[in-house]
């Protein structure tokens, strides 16, 4: 199963880190802390252990040795609230780089699975396996040109790594490949000058630096650019040069391995190196094995640089040898550019093993967070049952708070109780004998209620019976007070003399009236917001509202919408009205269309809403009302306060020239209609005619309820407080 490691920040709170590397040859610790600036690591303390043998030396006991050198360590050291990181030989463990086909990002881990099966030769149950996307990009949800890198462990061989420390008390927090730590060192260290993740060109990539890390039993080969890596385990390691004089020059391997050691000084050093040839040369066998085959899997690739690390890198000539056979010049790392703490730095100890120390840099380098690499294979089962024993002691408080607090709680409401006791008196009160008297008050109140309610059901419904008494009366009146508004709003000659033109005539002619009732009249403002335009002092009043721009006379006639339609900046935005009414709609014409007399603004659809519909917005009318003592009396009434409320030009269209019946004719000389061609000779004449269409909301207000409206308006203005509702 892939390792989602559960977060353990809790268990390691100082911030600190212990990186440790177990060896064949030794045990190396390092402990590192974050430094201020993202691209440094302080080293505060380090261990070397060298262990009385060799782990794979013949007649050692590995378990027995590493226990020990981990008593050593702690008996010198603290890992109280550090993270502990831990490494693994390469061959312990498995890395597949799997380059994956275009595919939908949220997809990978199921094909990464799917890919794991294929790869790991083991059940997956059986081992701890995790991956991690190395390169690639995406575009629209898609991962392009993506490589994963795969690692795996059995799942026996993780449990022996660990065992060892949890033998001594140490709580492992990472555990990681030593190959893929030594990547995380690299590129944290030497790698320093990569371009962004943006600016990689796979066709060309920056030059690869080739990693030698030559243990006892083995030697780890890292190829990488920064941006992908390939590693591979060579089967041969320092102990095998020891293995080789011990069998060529018949030496115990003590002796050897201090031969080996030594072999610069030795008495026949020719017979000492002769002896190591077979050693020398499998080794540059496989590198040049591996190299090559890197190459043909990686063909752009470019090696820059090789770099040897490694105690068993300082075998004397060695160095030498493989840059020869290679063909590149091998580095020895003798320093680290981004670790700094001069107390472990300038330490005689450190200083001679810095080559052994590249794992725990890297590891500590993963473990504060700094690494490119951030896979684990720690189980996760460890992990979970860390975490509930981290956790045990907090459960345990809470269960005895809880206890506390029922305990608490009980002897509250016992308290309570006994003070409300039926038998218990208070100034010569029994608590029996006031609960019986609230209880009273209390079916009092209840009853008290009820009749109200009662009492206020007759009275809605006698107030109902007087409104539609009322109503009858008044509904009569409401349909001729909007027919005589709709009239007086007409626009009207101001003198009795009429214009001869036609087209001078301030006149509106409505051929229809229709008005019907509609359940919601937000759905029919709907349908004629577009065309609405509020009166100036409601433009004014909407907050952003802008006013329209003039349009220029011209010489021929608008079209409609040129002069406030669709779009126009003046229109305010409204919200529109709601619930039950009735819409007015009007259909009608007029001639009042005389560009060069009266300019845009007093013609086509610009004079409908300047001489009818600003009337309707704005304009007040003098209605009859009954007042107190039965006289009829005069009134001004806004149209507003009738109920006509957002009365809209409806699709205004463009003026359009008709032959109509000459107005000179006396009476009965034509029996043309209107808008149509005269025929049969009859004398007629062009005009300029414009068709519209209006449609008006009217919510019925009968005189009664506009005169309590009026009335509660007064007594808040003299109170000083706005009204319950408005106009």
């Amino acid at each position: 199963m892939r390792t989602d490691h559960p977060k353990e920040e809790n268990m390691a709170t100082s911030g600190a880190v212990w990186a440790i590397d177990v060896g064949n040859c030794a045990l190396k610790a390092l402990k590192c802390r974050a430094h201020e600036s993202e691209s440094m690591v302080v080293a505060e303390a380090f261990d070397y252990i060298e262990y009385p043998k060799i782990l794979t030396q013949p007649g050692a006991e590995p378990t027995e040795l590493i226990l020990d050198a981990l008593r050593q360590f702690l008996s010198r050291n603290s890992v109280q609230n550090d993270r502990v990181a831990v490494s693994v030989s390469g061959q312990a463990g498995l890395a597949r780089f799997i380059k994956l086909p275009p595919v939908e990002a949220r997809k990978i881990p199921d094909i990464v699975r799917y890919e794991a099966k294929q790869q790991i030769p083991f059940d997956l149950n059986d081992v701890v396996w995790d991956y991690q996307r190395l390169s690639g990009g995406s575009e629209e949800g898609f991962a392009l040109e993506t490589e994963v890198g795969l690692f795996a462990m059995k799942r026996d061989v993780a449990a022996r790594s660990i065992e060892p420390f949890e033998r001594v008390g140490i709580d492992v927090d990472l555990l990681q490949l030593a190959p893929l730590a030594i990547y995380n060192f690299i590129l944290f260290d030497q790698l320093t000058e990569l371009p962004p993740p943006e600016e990689y060109d796979p066709d060309d990539p920056p030059e690869s630096i080739v990693v030698i890390s030559m243990g006892t039993d083995s030697t780890d080969l890292v190829i990488t650019n920064g941006f992908r890596v390939w590693q591979r385990s060579v089967p041969i390691g320092g102990g095998h040069f020891t293995k080789a004089l011990t069998k060529e020059l018949k030496l115990t391997f003590a002796k050897a391995e201090h031969l080996k050691r030594n072999a610069a000084t030795a008495q026949d050093t020719k017979a000492v190196f002769q002896a190591m040839r077979p050693v020398f040369n499998d080794l540059l066998t496989e590198l040049q094995r591996s190299i090559g085959y890197f190459s043909s899997l990686d063909r752009n690739a470019k090696i820059g640089r090789v770099v040897a690390i490694g105690n068993a890198m300082k075998l004397p000539g060695l160095r030498r040898y493989l840059s020869q056979n290679l063909g590149f010049e091998i580095e020895r790392i003798d320093e680290f550019n981004r670790l700094v703490g001069p107390s472990v730095l300038a330490a005689p100890a450190f200083k001679d093993n810095t080559l052994a120390f590249s794992v725990c840099y890297g590891l500590a380098v993963q473990a504060l967070n700094r690494g490119k690499l951030k896979t684990n294979l720690l189980p996760r089962e460890i992990v979970k049952d860390r975490l509930i024993r981290a956790k045990k002691p907090w459960a345990v408080a809470a269960a005895a708070l809880l206890l506390l607090a029922c305990t608490l709680s009980f002897v509250k409401y016992s308290v309570a109780l006994n003070s409300v006791d039926a038998s218990r008196r208070v100034d010569g009160v029994a608590w029996s004998e006031a609960e019986s008297k609230s209880d009273s008050l209390v079916q009092r109140a209840s009853n008290l209620r009820s009749e109200d309610q009662a009492v206020r059901g007759e009275f809605e419904t006698i107030n109902q019976i007087g409104k539609h008494l009322v109503g009858g009366v008044e509904g009569r009146v409401i349909w001729l007070e909007a027919l005589k508004v709709l009239n007086e709003a007409l626009p009207r000659e101001l003198s009795d003399e009429r214009p001869e033109n036609v087209e001078h005539r301030r006149e509106l002619h409505i051929r229809a009236i229709d008005c019907h009732y509609v359940p919601d009249l937000a759905a029919w403002f709907a349908g004629v917001k577009q065309w609405y335009q509020p009166s100036p002092d409601e433009a004014k009043a909407a907050a952003g509202a802008a006013a329209g721009a003039s349009e220029a006379p011209g010489q021929s006639a608008p079209a409609a919408g040129a002069a406030g339609g669709i779009g126009d900046a003046g229109a305010a935005p409204s919200e529109g009205p709601s619930g039950p009414g009735w819409v007015i709609q009007l259909i009608g014409y007029h001639h009042h269309n005389d560009l060069n007399k009266f300019g845009s603004r007093g013609i086509g659809p610009e004079y409908v809403r300047n001489e009818f519909i600003s009337k309707l917005q704005t304009g007040k009318f003098k209605l009859p009302r009954m007042d107190e003592k039965g006289e009829i009396v005069m009134e001004e009434v806004s149209a507003k306060e009738l109920g006509f409320e957002y009365v809209t030009l409806i699709d205004p269209r463009k003026i359009e020239k008709v032959s109509i019946p000459d107005p000179k004719l006396p009476p009965g000389a034509t029996t043309a209609a209107v808008g149509d061609t005269a025929t049969g000779g009859s004398k007629t004449i062009d005009v300029m005619q414009f068709n519209f269409r209006i449609e008006m909301c009217w919510r019925k207000t009968p005189p009664s309820e506009r005169y309590l409206k009026r009335l509660e308006a007064a007594q808040a203005a003299a109170e000083g407080t706005p009204p319950a509702g408005g106009q």
